[in-house]
């Protein structure tokens, strides 16, 4: 594994450990050039799934994608790195557990939404104002009123 930091070609892993119940091995590695210390985290590739959007289109899942709004709803959460990695795990799993092919789109927000809930109300706030689109006030006043 390539260093991040320094280029050099020769790392070596320094501590592994399982995470996210056996399916990520997260690995410490050290660069033998600048030292620097750096993570990696090994997974297996799960499926090949097409994700089916409102307007029909399909696309190739992209695990990069919800992770990304995933980050922007936890953005100065605390706990937030250990809670993105769980929950992406939690729902690459549970679209595996499907045996699908093909999935709409709405079916992975609804997910990711009822995973959310469960992990962090503000996160699942501010992920809810994009993905569910509140075109007013009142609209988001009532989401917050069936958190209560």
């Amino acid at each position: 594994m390539r260093c991040p930091f320094c280029n050099y070609e020769d790392t070596k892993v320094v501590d592994s450990r399982e995470t996210q119940e056996g399916r990520v091995i997260r690995r410490r590695r050290e660069c033998g050039k600048c030292q620097a210390r750096f993570s990696t985290y090994e997974e297996v590739e799960i499926f090949r799934l097409l994700i089916v959007k409102k307007d029909g289109r399909k696309e190739e899942y992209d695990r990069s994608k919800i992770e990304k709004g995933l980050r922007r709803a936890f953005e100065k959460r605390p706990g937030a790195e250990e809670k993105i990695e769980r929950i992406l795990g939690e729902i690459e799993y549970a679209l595996h557990e499907k045996h699908l092919n093909e999935i709409l789109s709405r079916e992975i927000g609804s997910l990711i939404m009822e995973k959310l809930k469960e992990a962090d109300e503000v996160a699942y706030i501010r992920f809810a104002s994009v993905y569910k689109s509140f075109g007013s006030a009142k609209s988001f006043r009532k989401a917050l009123e069936r958190l209560g």
